[in-house]
């Protein structure tokens, strides 16, 4: 047998690196050490998140199961992270798209310096997941990404809870439907306990993906967070791991562009978050795969939405986990012939191979998931909208219930805060479509989520008679008629720049347009008189950020350097 260290014998099995053995003796290497395999443990765990405070806990098993090996070493190491949940709506939520590229960066800093042989990622929160995709993809050696899983509902006067329940609620307050004491008990009993937030918002998009792709063990995205499933998965992974060192089946062997059809096609069909669209173009961008707008478009427009999950929904991803987590909606979906089944995953096995054995989903007792002839949405609910309000394209998130057409005048605010200052002040009328602008990538900078406007928007009753759009982005939680990654975004000289209070928009689903209803002579006169705003950060990682991002229609990656 080949042995499995071919990237770390080059600092352990080296004569002239002496320094190298000394150091890791200093570890507590005995001489069998040497000749292991050494992987990685990536985990985001920290203490101040829900959704990473069990992480460490993963790894240490992880660890504890590759001390049981005899040909594979394990070396934890943690990354950063941010808690969309905590810093939404808050100036700490433009740090949130920032920290994947850190973690990506980081990840791939100290797996590329220590020379690893393979790579366990372990991630909760929404950024964790790409940030460690992405760096897995660069380095492109035998990794598998291991969830941390989602978290428990919460439940208040018999109604299940989750985080967008608390935003959800805020609205209602503002609005006066909901009493003080009824808004502070949904707030205390919305998040039980650890795990990712628990609809089908970016975290378990993404994490649903990742497996779709083939890059985690099966069920790995739908078991609970403080499920035994889950520690079993800290056991498997091992065998896994193996395997992959000895087939040397590496990252990108995994990640082709079937692959990341099939993460769209699940996507969609899940009703998943906005925020893949970014996601998965930076991923592409990390293995050289073409991935741009028009692949989402192409695939939204034959695929159906069948997940009946919030935040448009009803149900949860624990829901699903008792009805045969994700593979039982990726076997269906193989048998509809509308998933590839022999993509490569890191079993070693296909796609159809990991799922013959998987028991069909019942139709019949459960509403979570609907049969392709009885579906939420005929078509995808990832919309890719063009027209003079979007030259290059944005996204918009529509299940159905929302319908497909909406003209009305725009309320223009160039702050999050301007806006939950009007709607607080009963200033947001029925018909109007409301612009926040100035949050994009670079002028956020950032893109900072736009859960708290639309959250507020939908507990004060207006969710379907308000259109909201943007050029930052909405969180996973959003739901109503929104539309956001608006290309070129303001600061850049895009047409959200020009609109003013009471220019008609117009939004058509059906034709995939975003159009200004504004004379192209009277555009024209604004944009002369236009003056670029200065990005309000003059140092540090946010202006690190805005220098080098590039823009939302293509996945707002920081690595676009031509060096030649």
């Amino acid at each position: 047998m080949k042995p499995l260290n071919k990237t770390s014998k080059n600092i352990t099995l080296n004569d002239s690196q002496p320094n190298s053995r000394a150091m890791l003796y200093g570890i507590g290497f005995r001489e069998d050490d040497f000749h292991k395999a050494q992987i990685g443990i990536a985990s985001l765990g920290w203490d101040g998140n829900p959704c990473n405070m069990h992480l460490n806990g993963l790894a240490k098993a992880v660890k504890d199961q590759l001390a049981l090996s005899t040909e594979m070493i394990g070396l934890g190491f943690n990354t950063v992270g941010v808690s969309d949940g905590i810093s939404m709506g808050t100036s700490g939520m433009r740090y949130s798209l920032v920290s994947r590229e850190v973690i990506a960066d980081s990840i791939e800093i100290n797996a590329g310096a220590q020379f690893y042989d393979g790579l366990i990622t372990i991630p909760g929160c929404d950024k964790n997941i790409p940030g460690c995709m992405i760096a897995m993809g660069r380095l492109d050696r035998p990794s598998i990404l291991m969830y941390g899983g989602t978290i428990a509902s919460g439940c208040y006067k018999g109604q299940k809870l989750n985080l967008v329940s608390t935003f959800e609620a805020y609205g209602q307050k503002l609005v006066g439907s909901l009493e003080e004491k009824d808004f502070l008990e949904i707030v205390r009993n919305a998040c039980p306990g650890a795990g990712s937030c628990g609809g089908m918002y970016t975290a378990n998009t993404m994490a649903a993906a990742a497996e779709v792709m083939g890059i985690s063990l099966p069920y790995s995205s739908s078991n609970p967070a403080l499920s035994p499933e889950k520690q079993r998965e800290c056991i498997d992974i091992v065998p896994a791991m193996q395997n992959l060192l000895e087939n040397n089946i590496t990252f990108r062997d995994i990640m082709t562009k079937q692959a990341f059809e099939n993460a769209i096609t699940l996507t969609t069909i899940l009703g998943g978050s906005t925020n893949a669209v970014l996601h998965l173009l930076a991923v592409a961008k990390s293995v050289d795969i073409h991935l741009e707008l028009n692949d989402f478009k192409r695939i939204n427009e034959r695929i159906p939405l069948l997940g009946n999950f919030k935040p448009s929904g009803q149900y949860l991803m624990e829901d699903l986990h008792h009805l045969g987590g994700i593979p039982a909606v990726m076997k269906y979906l193989l048998e509809e012939k509308l998933i590839h089944g022999n993509c490569m995953t890191v079993t070693g096995k296909t796609i159809a191979e990991n799922l013959a054995e998987v028991e069909p989903l019942d139709f019949i007792n459960q509403e979570v998931i609907r049969p392709v002839h009885m579906p939420i949405k005929k078509t995808g609910h990832l919309q890719i909208l063009y027209g003079n309000l979007a030259e290059e394209g944005c996204v918009a998130k529509i299940t159905g219930k929302e319908g497909s057409l909406f003209t009305g005048p725009a309320k223009v605010f160039d702050k999050e805060n301007d806006f939950l200052d009007a709607i607080s002040a009963n200033k947001i009328k029925k018909g109007d479509v409301v612009v926040i602008r100035y949050v994009g990538p670079r002028g956020g900078p950032g893109m900072p989520e736009m859960l708290k406007p639309s959250g507020a928007l939908i507990g004060a009753g207006l969710g379907k008679s308000v259109a909201l759009i943007t050029d930052g982005r909405f969180s996973g939680g959003t739901h109503g008629f929104v539309v956001g990654h608006i290309a070129p975004e303001a600061i850049d000289g895009g047409t959200i720049a020009f609109v003013q209070n009471g220019d008609m928009i117009q939004i058509d689903i059906s034709e995939n347009q975003i159009s200004l209803l504004v004379p192209e002579e009277q555009l024209r006169k604004r944009k002369k008189h236009w003056v670029q705003p200065d990005i309000d950060v003059q140092s540090g990682v946010l202006a690190k950020f805005a220098a080098s991002v590039s823009s939302a229609s293509q996945g707002c990656v920081t690595d676009n350097i031509n060096l030649r």
